[in-house]
């Protein structure tokens, strides 16, 4: 006798002789209905089932009103299996950063190194990279949670700081000094410049998770990062680079001061 699936649909490999049959294998192994277990699936794949159920929780509650029992509830586990993988609230809020926005970061840094191309392209590949893969996703909801809550939980606003915020920093930082050295931007103290370039778009992900559902007219996020870079890239540029047609250079309109017409009205009555 081969193998036989039960009523659950489970495949029992079984391969008895005829001569071996006895009443507790009928019973228990070609007569079973026990059901296969609920959670059935991967080990592996759970924790990131509970980091994706952690993310929507913080982004919709903020961190101090997130209960580890409603994650696990969100993620269909118990709460003891999401101790069996996270000790506390604070490793899941890690688990969840390094997770979602570290990954980016990573990317950032290795484009850094491998382009080749002028520094305005890159700040804008960089840009326009953060926005579609953070800002624009759920994961655009934590920095409002942090501006919101580290004072509360200085730990966890460190850890942001040095894994997240410095690293960002650096990146942003060392594709402007590339612009400076090659002559394309003007010379500009590089932790102003930084922040300048990241503030707007932070920005846009906070108004996201916030006062964005009573807006009456929503700006579209992508043009509103495009043009971001646009005005950005205008004022780092260098005096002697050409300037973009669509900010021409303004013309002074004033009218020559009163001592100075005076002075040209008498030269010329002299000449007569």
């Amino acid at each position: 006798m081969g193998a036989r699936a039960n009523k659950a649909g489970a495949t029992l490999d079984v391969t008895v002789s005829a001569d071996y049959i006895t009443d507790w294998l009928v019973s228990n192994i070609f007569m079973s209905t026990k059901p296969i277990p609920r959670w059935s699936r991967r080990k592996d794949a759970r924790p990131a089932e509970l980091t994706k159920a952690a993310l929507a929780l913080f982004v919709e509650r903020g961190y101090a009103a997130t209960r580890l029992e409603d994650v696990a509830q969100r993620a269909g586990v118990s709460k003891g299996t999401l101790y069996l993988y996270f000790e506390s609230k604070e490793e899941l809020f890690k688990a969840v950063v390094r997770e979602g926005l570290v990954p980016v970061l990573e990317q950032g840094e290795r484009m850094l190194n491998e382009h080749q191309g002028d520094s305005a392209s890159l700040i804008r590949a960089l840009a326009l990279g953060w926005w579609e893969m953070v800002g624009n996703t759920p994961f655009g909801g934590i920095p409002k949670l942090m501006f919101a809550e580290c004072r509360n939980f200085p730990e966890l606003g460190k850890f942001y700081y040095d894994e997240v915020i410095s690293r960002g920093h650096r990146l942003i930082q060392e594709a402007v000094r590339r612009g400076m050295q090659s002559g394309e931007f003007r010379p500009l103290d590089l932790d102003y410049v930084t922040q300048l370039i990241i503030a707007p778009l932070v920005l846009q992900a906070i108004w996201r998770h916030s006062f964005d559902f009573c807006d009456t007219h929503r700006l579209d996020p992508t043009k509103y990062v495009e043009q971001h870079v646009d005005l950005l890239l205008v004022g780092l540029r260098s005096a002697g680079k050409k300037r973009s047609p669509r900010y021409p250079k303004k013309v002074s309109q004033r009218a020559p001061r009163r001592g100075a017409r005076q002075a040209t009205l008498r030269v010329t009555r002299e000449e007569q």
